[in-house]
C-alpha cells in the first residue's frame, strides 16, 4: 500500500507511522529523516539541501522530490510505504502523482489525522521543547491549515479521515480500519 500521512504537527503522525510500519510491513518515509540521512551521508542532494537550511531557507521542492524519488526506488519500498512530510502543497501532490504515474502507480490512500487545534497546543506544550510556546504552535497550525487543506482537497475520495484524539491504540485501530485492515 502506498499511503500518504497528513495531519498537523502534534497529531501523532510519527507515533502512528511507527505502529503502521510494523503492522503493514512497509517503510515509513519521512522527509525529515531523508534530509538528515542525506546530509549525514554527505550526498550531493544532502549538500544542496544543507546549503538552503544553513541560510535559513526552506529546501526547494525539486531537491526534496529528488531525495524522495531516490528513496522510493529502494527495494524495501517496492510493495508500498507510508509518506510523511510530502506532499505538503498541491504542487508537491501533483509532482508525486506524475512521478508515480510514470511507473503505472498511484497513491492508495491518504490518512488524514484530524485533531482540534486546542488538543495540538496541549500536546505540544506537554513535550516541553524550547521552541514550543502557544503563539508559535498556533502560528504553525495556521500555516498547516492554509497550505495543507488544499492537499486534502486534491486527494478527494482517497482521503481517509482519522479521528486522532484519544489513546494511541484507539487512533491506530481507527487508522487500520480506514485502510480496510
Amino acid at each position: 500500500m502506498k499511503i500518504v500521512l497528513l495531519g498537523p504537527p502534534g497529531a501523532g503522525k510519527g507515533t502512528q507511522a511507527a505502529l503502521l510500519k510494523e503492522k503493514l510491513g512497509i517503510p515509513h518515509i519521512s522527509t525529515g529523516d531523508l534530509f538528515r540521512a542525506n546530509i549525514g551521508e554527505g550526498t550531493a542532494l544532502g549538500k544542496e539541501a544543507k546549503s538552503y537550511m544553513d541560510a535559513g531557507n526552506l529546501v526547494p521542492t525539486d531537491v526534496t522530490a529528488r531525495m524522495l524519488w531516490d528513496r522510493l526506488s529502494k527495494d524495501d519500498a517496492k510493495d508500498g510505504y507510508l509518506l510523511d512530510g510530502f506532499p505538503r502543497t498541491v504542487e508537491q501532490a501533483e509532482l508525486l502523482r506524475d512521478h508515480l504515474a510514470e511507473n503505472g502507480e498511484e497513491i492508495d490512500g491518504v490518512l488524514s489525522f484530524e485533531v482540534s487545534d486546542d488538543i495540538v497546543v496541549e500536546r505540544m506544550l506537554a513535550r516541553g521543547r524550547d521552541d514550543d510556546n502557544e503563539a508559535t504552535i498556533r502560528n504553525r497550525l495556521k500555516v498547516y491549515h492554509e497550505e495543507t487543506q488544499p492537499v486534502a482537497d486534491f486527494y478527494g475520495d482517497k482521503l481517509l479521515p482519522v479521528n486522532a484524539e484519544g489513546s494511541v491504540e484507539e487512533i491506530n485501530e481507527r487508522a487500520l480500519k480506514a485502510l480496510g485492515k
